[in-house]
């Protein structure tokens, strides 16, 4: 099978608990065999936008799913990087689908802002149904109305966040954030971090 094919929903998949599983299924295969990190967060963003895309049950048929779909990782994570500074406390852009977005984001505390930044500092997976009701939010792309971010963790370390933006209001819900929040495992449990 083609590996593009793996982003392709079968009509009989209706429910959103179905899709994740459905998505988690294709995605294992994807990342067996690769530990490259910055491979497996591209496999798992590419395929993930571009399954919500197919899949119009999730919103409806007129809707569309996701606008943005990608990580930010821990700078502090990764010292090789010319961005390493381990008293500088931010995320930066990893691999995504969709329009160009924020390169880094603060994460120190007390000037640390938008719902990314609050999901890896509390260490939750946080869904907002309304971005611009959210305190803080930044806003890389003002079309987007809901988001949810799910926080990557090596052991009890946190290192990075998968974010997805969508253009509806209310548009994730309990069960994006358990789908997601298995496939987030399955992706630090698959590369090789140091």
């Amino acid at each position: 099978m083609p590996h593009a094919d793996s982003s392709l929903v079968p009509e009989e998949i209706k429910t959103k608990a179905e899709f994740w599983t459905h998505v988690y299924s294709q995605l294992a295969p994807l990342l067996e065999g690769q530990k490259n990190w910055v491979s497996n967060l591209s496999n798992t963003s590419s395929l993930i936008y571009n399954a919500l895309l197919a899949f119009p049950s999730h919103f409806g048929p007129d809707e569309k799913a996701v606008n943005w779909c990608g990580f930010y990782l821990d700078s502090r994570f990764f010292p090789r990087s010319s961005d390493h500074n381990p008293s500088v406390n931010r995320l930066l852009l990893g691999p995504f689908c969709g329009k160009p977005a924020c390169q880094f984001i603060n994460t120190e505390p007390g000037k640390a802002r938008g719902v990314v930044a609050d999901g890896f500092l509390q260490g939750k997976t946080l869904i907002v149904p309304d971005v611009d009701s959210y305190p803080g939010h930044i806003a890389c792309d003002g079309e987007t109305k809901s988001e949810i971010v799910c926080p990557l963790f090596l052991g009890s370390r946190p290192i990075g966040i998968l974010d997805l933006d969508c253009l509806v209001l209310g548009g994730f819900d309990q069960d994006d954030k358990e789908g997601l929040e298995k496939i987030s495992a399955l992706v630090v449990s698959s590369c090789e971090w140091e």
